[in-house]
This record gives structure tokens, sequence and C-alpha cells, in this order.
């Protein structure tokens, strides 16, 4: 992507800290803002220096740039169909001294230099919710950012037909989409692992990170939920983050599949 003017004015945009202040994300003040759940995703990715990363639906850029900050030396490529978000995902990798390549489409509609490459890692964050039954978004992005318009079985598709032999899928989801989303993964990924993701300890998952390899050939495996907050309820004001989390989101650790309890 080129620099041009940008899309959203300055005084629509926020400079906000991720990573302990590792990574630093243009993010507009009435639009999608990434929370926790992208730190998360990149976390997840078991990337290695040199190799090659594609992520789907980018927005402005937090997990790949969050990804590209924990992991040195890797080929970035992001794909991300609303123009405005593709070129804050631009500046934020200019921003963050990150060599990337936003692509602005629709994932079901990538371009010849998209199709024509294979990856070693696909991740995504797609919208979680259904766009009927519920109140739509005042704001457009963050409307499209949340409410599902591309089915779930396209992402992981399109994720899987990217990926060259023996590369991973990275997803993060709400729970209760579990069963469409092992249904999709089953039918173009192997060695899928689950790893459930509790609010509090003997509270019930409401996220899950799905990984799965290109040709895979090993077992399912569902780990135990990683606990996300200590204590049994928040107590008082601040974070109250496990210490395993904790490191993930201020210092860049990765996430260890399997370190629940």
């Amino acid at each position: 992507m080129t620099a041009e003017a940008p899309v959203f004015p300055e005084e629509a945009l926020t400079r906000d800290a991720y990573l302990g202040g590792r990574v630093t994300l243009l993010q507009p003040r009435a639009g999608y803002r990434a929370g926790v759940d992208p730190v998360l995703l990149a976390a997840a990715v078991p990337a290695r220096p040199g190799e090659r990363v594609l992520e789907l639906g980018c927005g402005a850029g937090a997990a790949l740039f969050c990804l590209g900050r924990r992991v040195g030396g890797l080929a970035l490529n992001g794909v991300e169909r609303q123009a405005d978000y593709a070129e804050l995902a631009w500046r934020n990798a200019e921003e963050n001294g990150l060599s990337a390549r936003i692509v602005t489409a629709d994932l079901t509609a990538l371009p010849p230099e998209i199709r024509g490459e294979s990856f070693d890692h696909v991740l995504a964050n797609p919208p979680y919710f259904d766009p009927e039954g519920r109140t739509r978004a005042r704001d457009a992005g963050r409307e499209a950012a949340l409410a599902e318009e591309t089915p779930l079985a396209a992402w992981i598709s399109t994720g899987a037909r990217r990926l060259a032999p023996g590369g991973r899928f990275t997803m993060i989801h709400r729970a209760e989409r579990l069963p469409e989303l092992l249904s999709a993964a089953a039918e173009h990924l192997g060695s899928l692992e689950l790893q459930p993701l509790a609010p509090r300890a003997g509270r019930s998952a409401r996220l899950v990170i799905l990984r799965g390899r290109k040709g895979g050939r090993a077992a399912f495996r569902m780990h135990a939920p990683i606990v996300l907050h200590a204590g049994p309820r928040h107590e008082a004001d601040g974070e109250d983050y496990a210490p395993a989390i904790r490191a993930v989101l201020r210092e860049g650790a990765a996430l260890d599949f399997g370190a629940g309890a």
C-alpha cells in the first residue's frame, strides 16, 4: 500500500500502547478499537524468524504487529477489506518500524499477489457476532469488525488455501461457535489443537483459540482452559490478569498452549 492522505483525520485518532509500549497503534476514537483478543491471537502463533505470515482481516494491525514485535524477521502481510483501516495498518507498520505489506481486499476475492503466494502461518480474528438479533454499532467500521458477513467456513477455507504444506492456521473466536469452527477446520486442516480461554477459575470458557496444520496427521487435542484473570471476582481497581496472561499482554510473551490448570 502506498502513502496517501489519511482517511481518518488526525483528530479522530488515538495512539494506543500494546505489549507494555512495545507496539503503538493509531486507532479511531469512535470506530473499532482492538482489545486483548488480537494480542492473545498473536501470542498463540508459533512463528519463527524468517517465516511468512498472512493475517486475514488485519484491521489496524494489532495482531500482525504484536506478532512481528515478538518474533523478529517475519515477512508480514495483511489483508483488510475496509480501506480506511488498511490505511491505518500501513501507517502503524511505519509507526512501529516494521516492514509489512497491507492489501485492501475482501478475503473472498484476494488479489493475484496474495493468491499466488503461500505462507507459513495464517491468522484470523473474524467478527464474532451474527448481524441479526443484535443492536448495530453506530460506527460502520466497528459494526463491520463485530458483525459477521462472510461465513466462518470461508475464513478457514481461504486461510487453508494460502498455507504452504505443513503451514499453520491460528484463529480466535467465541466458544459458542466451536461446533461450526471445528466442522469447517476439519475439512481443510489436520493436527487440530484447541485452547479454551476462561475468564476465571471455575467458569466456562468464553473464547477459544484453534490451531491446525495443512497436511497434519496428529490426533485432535483439546487443552485444559487457560484462566485469564486471577481470583474468583474482580475486587479492586486496575488489572487482575493471571501472571502468564499479564506476561503475554504487557511483555510480549508467547501463549503456551497446554498451560491451563
